[in-house]
């Protein structure tokens, strides 16, 4: 019989009481195993017309104080989220057979955070988040490439692209994250961690 947590729990469930350190146990562990990159997620919004949408991200930092993902303050998710800051995320783990969702209100980073991510990626990727009008109809394709070739020129040196004022980063705050396993059956085992004022309290649930 396969040993269990004091909640009756898979090991890998642990028996932590704060639940951020549970989930940098669990990405380590999906680093190892997810060739496509660990840190996909689905972000799900609301927009003001009550319209939900879902689109795949990556998570670029995470701590006590939430999970940090970056993109134009013009896109369709930036928008909703100034209209509707509740907000969702999820981790799918298909090898390990582990999910983890996450609810929480957004808020915008410090223009510090923006500009220390920014000034580290790459050059092409600087330069697009000049050159792209994210979520924005595009006549051609060619529009877009002459929008790239418009910024490189304007920005030759490839150590001094500064930030946009249009882009930067969104930090969830959780009031609730979820860990689920896979199980025969579908008789999954989940557990769920609500914020209480300062506290986590942790709760079983159902398949």
């Amino acid at each position: 019989m396969n040993q269990k947590n004091s909640l009756g729990l898979n090991l890998c469930f642990k028996e932590e009481e704060n639940p951020i350190v549970l989930f940098r146990e669990w990405f380590e562990e999906a680093k190892k195993s997810e060739i496509n990159g660990a840190n996909a997620f689905a972000l799900g919004t609301v927009d003001k017309n009550g319209h939900t949408s879902v689109r795949i991200i990556l998570l670029k930092d995470f701590n006590n104080e939430g999970f940090v993902f970056y993109t134009n303050l013009n896109s369709d998710k930036s928008k909703a989220i100034k209209e509707s800051p509740n907000i969702s995320m999820c981790f799918h783990w298909k090898n390990l057979l582990r999910q983890v969702r996450i609810v929480g209100a957004a808020s915008q980073v410090s223009d510090k955070e923006a500009d220390d991510y920014f000034y580290s990626r790459p050059y092409g990727s600087k330069i697009g988040a000049w050159a792209s009008d994210q979520s924005s109809i595009l006549d051609k394709r060619e529009d877009l490439y002459d929008s790239i070739k418009k910024y490189e020129t304007k920005f030759p040196d490839q150590n001094n692209v500064p930030r946009p004022n249009h882009w930067s980063g969104w930090r969830l705050k959780p009031i609730e994250i979820e860990f689920w396993l896979g199980g025969e059956n579908r008789i999954h085992e989940r557990l769920k961690y609500i914020r209480r004022k300062n506290n986590w309290e942790k709760v079983l649930l159902s398949p």
